[in-house]
């Protein structure tokens, strides 16, 4: 990401303001009205803003010009920018495809942020792009209801953005319940699935497709990546959404190719590049310039980290993609580097944080489901490996870390995802589990946003999972569009005063398929 640079003056900021219609009546002290410039010296806001990362005091805001420029955002406390505050600048360059983020801090006292985002032409401060607006609103500090919205899967099996159908409606559907914030469970683009023009429906109708030049093929290179995220970007639905809803996201494999692990060799005729490490760490670049996430300058390649929203509710976000051993028959007795899911150096990140949390609900945010049968050809995707009995394989590092969670009486903890393609509630036992040495807890799925529809996947009972509720394509029907009516999203809203977490599983006309209210366990208990 290009580097902060000195804060933008007043005199700078004046200057610029004359040029965009907010100091002199759009005349600029060099003479000229900003509105005649030529088209081709003025940058735009390519593909609208975003926001991430949000902590109490803090925001991560993104946005990407048309050209090589300077980026200025102001932020204040009301729609109509009165007293607003100019951030420090920072140019955007072709080294981050033209992308800048800026950590807006300094927010303390602000529950809702109002932000407003300008590009300037490098070396004519008359040239400045049309302003494009934001609003995120911050976690408390104190007690407070809260509402997120959880999904994945975007732009998947050769469904892409059909305007005629609307576009991807699902997420008009979520910014109308008004969150305050998204977990993006992963999956964010497609990288290995090209789009054709007009693929064929099943009813014998034809889907319409946006097609760029990105995703007529596989992406290998940095620039192919980076294209697979810019196409999201086309929609106006997402636009909205992003512009006012904080992102919180986490990537899984299809941001760089299918079923990826980190020692893998491609052995694919559609891929000129094999060394899979290579693609991931191009894959890995597009995604973290592409969503406004806020890097740790002590690692800054990690994805992993944790938000605190007041005392009712900490997101602890995972990443099960970078640490892993291959996907294999996911059989081993013993744990090695061979079984690992979440690494040590995670799963000691992830203990620790859990229990220092103070937060009455742990959310932990995963990329990938736990007891559902994901399976790699005949290896093994996910942490299950379709063998009913004691833990193995990956099975071994999640046993470690629930009998953790048990024995360290931390309590409710609630695991959300997507990656499967279909909604459901499950809740895991150890009455009805083999391996027993673990608190009761509640996995919920939801997915996709915009791709094909499956399901529903085979359960592997080592911990015990109890299907309460499923919604997925008839029996033997399988990636169905997004006109099917299978695209599906959750909704979690936490009630201040009695600390209940209420989840709500939605479809892409935002109707409540299922609702589980849970209440919060206060004492040291199993029940």
């Amino acid at each position: 990401m290009p580097t902060q640079r000195k804060p933008f003056t007043r005199r700078d900021f004046l200057v610029t303001s004359a040029h965009v219609g907010l100091g002199v009546a759009g005349i600029g002290l060099l003479g000229a009205p900003a509105i005649v410039l030529a088209e081709g010296r003025r940058p735009t806001v390519k593909g609208g803003v975003m926001s991430g990362d949000t902590l109490t005091d803090s925001a991560m805001l993104w946005g990407r010009a048309s050209m090589p420029s300077r980026m200025l955002v102001e932020v204040a406390d009301n729609p109509e920018f009165r007293g607003a505050r100019q951030l420090p600048w920072v140019d955007v360059l072709p080294s981050t495809d033209l992308i800048g983020k800026i950590d807006a801090t300094g927010l303390t006292g602000m529950d809702t942020v109002h932000y407003r985002v300008r590009f300037a032409a490098l070396g004519d401060s008359r040239a400045v792009s049309e302003p494009v607006v934001g609003r995120l609103r911050l976690p408390p500090s104190t007690p407070r209801d809260l509402r997120f919205v959880w999904s994945g899967d975007v732009v998947g099996q050769g469904w892409g953005i059909d305007e005629s159908r609307g576009g991807m409606r699902t997420w008009e559907a979520m910014r109308q319940v008004r969150p305050d914030f998204f977990i993006h469970s992963g999956d964010s683009v497609y990288a290995d699935g090209p789009l054709e023009a007009k693929p064929d429906l099943p009813d014998g109708g034809v889907w319409r497709n946006i097609v760029t030049p990105a995703k007529q093929k596989v992406a290998e290179t940095l620039d192919e990546y980076r294209g697979q995220h810019a196409y999201n970007h086309l929609d106006a639905n997402f636009r909205r959404f992003a512009a006012e809803v904080p992102m919180l996201a986490q990537w899984d494999d299809h941001e760089t190719t299918n079923n990826w692990y980190p020692q893998e060799i491609l052995d694919s005729d559609r891929y000129r590049e094999k060394n899979v490490a290579l693609l991931a760490a191009r894959g890995r670049q597009a995604f973290l310039e592409y969503m406004p996430i806020r890097l740790p300058a002590s690692d800054p390649q990690r994805i992993y980290r944790r938000f605190s929203y007041g005392p009712g509710m900490e997101v602890f976000m995972l990443d099960m993609r970078s640490y892993r051993g291959p996907n294999s028959a996911n059989l081993q007795r013993e744990a090695s580097p061979a079984t690992a899911f979440l690494g040590e150096n995670q799963f000691r990140w992830l203990h620790q944080a859990l229990k220092s949390s103070t937060a009455t609900w742990k959310i932990i945010a995963a990329d990938m489901p736990i007891g559902m049968v994901v399976p790699d050809g005949d290896r093994f995707e996910a942490i299950a490996n379709a063998d009913d009995g004691q833990p193995l394989g990956r099975e071994l590092e999640l046993a470690r870390l629930l009998q953790a969670i048990r024995d360290d009486d931390i309590r409710n903890v609630v695991w959300f995802t997507a990656d499967v393609h279909y909604t459901a509630a499950h809740h895991y036992a150890p009455e009805q589990a083999s391996f027993k040495a673990f608190k009761p807890f509640w996995e919920f799925v939801s997915g996709p946003l915009h791709a094909g529809t499956f399901g529903p996947s085979e359960m592997d009972a080592t911990f015990g999972p109890e299907v309460t509720f499923f919604k997925a394509p008839p029996e033997g029907q399988s990636n169905l569009p997004p006109s099917a009516g299978y695209q599906f999203f959750g909704q979690a809203d936490l009630d201040a005063e009695s600390e209940t977490l209420t989840v709500r599983l939605k479809d892409s006309d935002g109707r409540t398929l299922h609702t589980q209210v849970l209440e919060p366990e206060t004492r040291s208990t199993n029940a």
